[in-house]
């Protein structure tokens, strides 16, 4: 994962939108998705926030590209993680897009936290969902004295945090079952 040049950087970014544009399909209305209809994995609320006024069966494929570059990798400074740590950042996008930004970034902060020895490392983070100087000054730490190893456990970390996540919605909301196999399928595992 070459993310050295503002080439590279857009051709990284354009390879994870599209992946996860084809992971999540075309128009989807399921009536036991409380999200709603989507399409591209992009819900109508969403759409509409950002000015789409169309039928959400024909949202534009640019369209959604646009809010995930937007929204789900610019807003929540995964930019930032993939200068650091591109593969780190590619799983924050993808479970970003599927819990929210802000459930991604907290994900990484408890990661980090647990993973600093007891602060003997670097400075706990208090889990506040957003990707600030602190994080990333912890995450250039846990790399540094980790190094490749490090990054394939904490990745591992994030993974575990959001499989528990999806198991907790399927028991929180039974209607949430019919997803479950589908998310623990598609959503965790090498998509870098």
């Amino acid at each position: 994962m070459d993310y050295s040049t503002p080439e590279r950087r857009v051709d990284y970014l354009d390879r994870l939108v599209d992946g996860l544009i084809d992971r999540e399909g075309g128009y989807v209305d399921d009536p036991a998705d409380a999200g709603g209809a989507t399409r591209f994995g992009i819900t109508e609320r969403v759409a509409r926030a950002h000015g789409y006024d169309g039928p959400m069966a024909l949202l534009p494929r640019a369209e959604a590209r646009a809010i995930y570059r937007r929204l789900y990798w610019l807003r929540p400074r995964f930019d930032a993680v993939a200068a650091v740590a591109p593969g780190v950042a590619a799983e924050l996008f993808d479970t970003g897009a599927n819990m929210g930004p802000g459930v991604a970034s907290t994900f990484l902060q408890r990661a980090l936290t647990a993973l600093n020895r007891q602060g003997r490392d670097y400075a706990d983070l208090v889990p506040d969902g957003r990707i600030g100087r602190k994080t990333l000054a912890a995450l250039e730490a846990f790399l540094s004295l980790r190094g490749e190893e490090g990054e394939t456990v904490l990745l591992r970390a994030l993974e575990a945090l959001q499989g528990e996540r999806y198991l907790r919605l399927a028991e929180k909301r039974p209607a949430n079952e019919t997803f479950l196999y589908g998310w623990l399928a598609n959503r965790l595992g090498d998509r870098a």
